[in-house]
């Protein structure tokens, strides 16, 4: 697709980046989580005046043999912009190179802890929209004390060149999700095969070279950029994982780093897919019982809220409810509901959705379908955000590598979730993505000192289980525990912020398996 900005939404409700945990590889086979957890406006980023016009306000010096990168005013705003060359390849002798969109908050009183990267998740995310509204991602002490330093990584966000596959996601995902015959099956086959040939066609120079990997490597070249020997990172979902990679990598480098929200950095794309459909399923038993328990839920339906649900899986499977745009089919329903699992404040917005799907009417379902896959509805365009997150996590890990292997985790799926299952089991695009990772690094974080991982009781995502056992594969690990129903825990209350504000500021280490309550 041409546009690769951030679409703003004329739904009832958008929740900033759609960020993700690594490779979910379900069927929807994109971002997976929204981070850091609640409703927030639409994230409109900002395009830099480049022109010949804006002179660079600040000029920072190269360390080692880093490039300079040169500051200028953003277009509308108090930050600062800039871009930064990175080769394709750190490994081989291959020509080309990704230019880096940079964005830059200055402290708003002394940056006393120097800089903090930060990425929001994905992948496939830019980061850079983060700094559109930072008070909503960090607190007021983030804010005064560290030059915040966000990016888009390659392949991203108004980073070019950037990951393009197809036009339109409707006919890849607006679909039945659940085939019941080989002709249907045959469908979904020869949908992810048009759309990695798109992926192909258009972006095939770059995507051997878009890995989470490559990224981390990426965040070296910033660092060396602006002249520091250490530096410190805040990540967010999938943010967790790539900042891990950096550590272990770069262990020498890391002043401190925050990984909120972790999937098992030692597991594969199978069994962090099969975690994250237990986790939503938990989610999605929650909120029925929450509707069946409240008689003022919209779906309540005399307390039967989960019967009322399976009748409209079997309808949109057998005759889904028609909008303006497309039919409330599995696929879209499956999304909708996801979308809204990811924190119990949309919970609301969800019921009120499922009761007008009840009485014929799809369009608030379609909204959180769209917004999940970043639909501008007022001037009919996607971002590239899905595109991004295939190439980089099937990059990553494909997982199962054939369609005959999809088909058989089917009945695991659904023995750990009965009602999800079927959306996280199938899927075709990793296992015929045309690509494989050809580097491969074992996060470990050895002398990276200490890191803290922040995980949460009810985020359906990034499972506290998958947090605890990132934080148990650093070396350094030390796991917060934050007991709240959304994906991410920081922002959830005082405590945590108290406790994750304190280590980056003053560099105390809680202690392990420290809990925050509400």
């Amino acid at each position: 697709m041409v546009t690769r900005r951030y679409p703003g939404s004329t739904a009832k409700v958008f929740v900033a980046l759609l960020v993700s945990f690594l490779c979910a590889c379900s069927s929807l086979e994109g971002p997976q989580s929204y981070s850091p957890n609640t409703v927030v406006p639409s994230v409109t980023a900002d395009v830099p005046d480049l022109s010949a016009d804006s002179s660079p306000v600040t000029t920072l010096p190269a360390s080692g043999d880093g490039e300079q990168i040169s500051w200028i005013p953003c277009t509308g705003d108090d930050t600062l912009c800039a871009t930064l060359k990175v080769p394709y390849s750190y490994t081989e002798d291959v020509s080309g190179y990704f230019t880096l969109s940079l964005r830059m908050r200055r402290a708003s009183k002394e940056a006393s802890g120097g800089y903090l990267l930060v990425n929001p998740g994905g992948p496939g995310f830019g980061g850079t929209g983060m700094l559109n509204y930072p008070d909503y991602y960090f607190s007021s002490d983030i804010l005064d004390n560290f030059d915040i330093v966000a990016w888009d990584p390659r392949g991203t966000g108004d980073s070019t060149p950037f990951v393009d596959c197809v036009d339109n996601f409707d006919r890849y995902f607006a679909v039945d999700m659940s085939p019941d015959t080989p002709a249907e099956r045959k469908g979904l086959v020869a949908a992810a095969e048009e759309f990695n040939a798109g992926c192909v066609e258009r972006s095939g120079e770059i995507l051997p070279y878009v890995s989470t990997i490559n990224s981390a490597r990426d965040m070296d070249s910033i660092r060396r950029a602006l002249g520091v020997d250490k530096i410190s990172y805040f990540g967010f979902s999938y943010g967790s994982e790539l900042g891990a990679v950096w550590a272990t990598l770069y262990p020498e480098t890391v002043r401190a780093a925050v990984l909120d929200g972790a999937s098992d950095p030692l597991a594969g794309s199978l069994a962090k897919t099969a975690a994250q459909a237990a986790g939503f399923e938990m989610q999605l038993q929650k909120f029925l019982d929450y509707c069946s328990n409240n008689p003022v839920c919209p779906f309540n339906n005399g307390m039967r809220s989960a019967q009322a649900l399976d009748e409209l899986f079997v309808r949109a499977n057998s005759s889904p409810v028609n909008t303006a745009r497309v039919p409330i089919t599995d696929g879209v329903l499956f999304t909708g509901i996801t979308v809204a699992l990811y924190s119990d404040r949309m919970w609301d917005l969800l019921a009120e959705a499922l009761f007008d799907l009840q009485m014929g009417d799809g369009s608030a379902i379609l909204s959180l379908y769209d917004d999940y896959f970043q639909y501008d509805r007022r001037e009919g365009v996607y971002g590239n955000e899905l595109e991004a997150f295939l190439a980089i996590s099937c990059l990553d890990d494909k997982g199962p590598a054939s369609v005959a292997l999809v088909d058989a985790n089917l009945p695991m799926f659904n023995e750990i979730a009965p009602r999800l299952g079927y959306g996280f089991a199938y899927g075709y695009f990793c296992a015929l993505w045309p690509e494989e990772e050809k580097d491969e690094v074992v996060v470990s974080g050895v002398n990276a000192g200490p890191i803290v991982v922040v995980g949460t009781t009810g985020d359906a995502a990034t499972p506290l289980e998958s947090s605890a056992r990132m934080a148990a594969a650093l070396e350094g690990g030390v796991l917060v525990v934050v007991e709240a129903d959304q994906h991410t825990g920081y922002n959830a209350n005082a405590c945590i912020n108290k406790v994750v504000d304190r280590y980056l500021l003053e560099l105390v280490v809680p202690k392990s398996s420290t809990r925050c309550r509400s």
